[in-house]
């Protein structure tokens, strides 16, 4: 007689969630899925059309096994669905040569044989006149990387997981997990229901959902603008995204439409959310003064003024590594959260880890550098 199926919940089905539940459905399991919202929507980070992919790592090497994972695996998902989720334009990875993080990407991409190109002043200049860079300065262009459609790519996996049997509760908040002998109790507003192991996403929401998480995470409010190009080197034949690490850590993305440039900010810049059931959505003109800044410094041809902002919330741990393993007390209940702004790329690895452990209590992937067992900071 086979194993009977394990009943999982996944709480949350956005950027981690969605791709939790595809991977628990395709192994299988019996998959119940809560969002307080829809799966896509734009309230916390899954947001602003596009976000980056790139294989080199600025915060630490040990990230490039784990992106290699994810890499495969939003190949995978793109053809189970024929939705083109991940665009591989390059990234172009600019800052100080002297500067820790620079030497993090060289370091990443001389460990893993990454496929790259290093730019001089004089070639990024002519290649890619729309990027100025200062004396000192390095240019990596990262060619396994490019953009990925968020707000497209949280909805593709859902969709594929109710696909292969997933059961999908939408706006339907999670008031409480309650770990129970042999498993977990999930209570909603509606009732309560009892799984095996539950797959914890909240995002912006983790402090509401968990009080008593023994590690910080701080909810913080970011801005995205989108500018639009006075020339046309931002679509030529090449259109890497962009980052930048200093003076100010900034990046971008040329947009798919051909039409305006996305410049969002790091985690330095970006203010408490508060509450995050109040967001407050409206950029003051005051926001934008950096913004002003980096285009006369770093790109000159954007128009100053931008034809489009929006904002969003993200999760920061203290050391910008993300929880992921078993919550404490509770072996049944798999936490991914605080993920400090560089989850995205990595979300279906992260799907699938979280796969490993509500099946299998283990992971085959790289993650004691990250994971929540014998973990005293956050």
């Amino acid at each position: 007689m086979s194993p009977a199926r394990k009943r999982v919940a996944v709480v949350g089905v956005g950027t981690m969630g969605s791709q939790a539940a595809w991977r628990l459905a395709a192994r299988g399991a019996e998959v119940v899925g809560y969002d307080r919202y829809a799966p896509g929507h734009d309230r916390s980070a899954a947001g602003g059309e596009t976000r980056i992919f790139r294989s080199a790592h600025f915060e630490d090497s040990r990230y490039v096994p784990l992106l290699q994972h994810a890499d495969a695996l939003y190949e995978q998902l793109q053809q189970e669905t024929g939705r083109e989720l991940r665009r591989l334009t390059g990234c172009l990875l600019m800052g100080p040569t002297e500067q820790q993080q620079m030497a993090t990407v060289l370091q990443s991409i001389a460990e893993h044989d990454l496929d790259h190109e290093v730019l001089d002043a004089e070639s990024l200049a002519k290649r890619f006149p729309q990027y100025r860079i200062e004396d000192g300065d390095a240019a990596v262009l990262d060619r396994r990387a490019g953009f990925i459609r968020p707000e497209l790519t949280v909805q593709t996996a859902a969709r594929r997981a109710e696909e292969l049997g997933a059961v999908i509760h939408r706006y339907t908040t999670v008031r409480e997990i309650v770990p129970v002998a042999g498993g977990v109790e999930i209570r909603t507003d509606a009732g309560s229901e009892r799984f095996d192991t539950a797959v914890v996403t909240p995002g912006p929401w983790v402090n509401d959902l968990l009080p008593d998480l023994p590690w910080a995470v701080q909810v913080r409010r970011l801005v995205s603008a989108w500018y639009v190009p006075t020339t046309d080197a931002w679509f030529g034949e090449e259109r890497p995204a962009f980052i930048r690490t200093s003076p100010t850590h900034c990046y971008g993305l040329p947009s798919p439409d051909g039409v305006s440039v996305k410049l969002g900010l790091s985690q330095a810049l970006h203010k408490p959310a508060g509450d995050p059931n109040q967001l407050d959505r409206t950029v003051q003109p005051e926001e934008l003064e950096i913004f002003s800044e980096l285009i006369g410094r770093y790109m000159p041809d954007l128009h100053p003024d931008p034809t489009r902002l929006s904002v969003y919330m993200e999760g920061y741990t203290e050391s910008s590594r993300p929880l992921v393993g078993p919550l404490p007390g509770a072996d049944n209940v798999v936490l991914l959260a605080g993920f400090s702004g560089h989850g995205f790329k990595l979300s279906p690895a992260f799907g699938d880890i979280a796969a490993d452990l509500a099946l299998d209590g283990t992971s085959p992937q790289p993650i004691d550098f990250i994971s929540t067992v014998d973990r005293t900071a956050a």
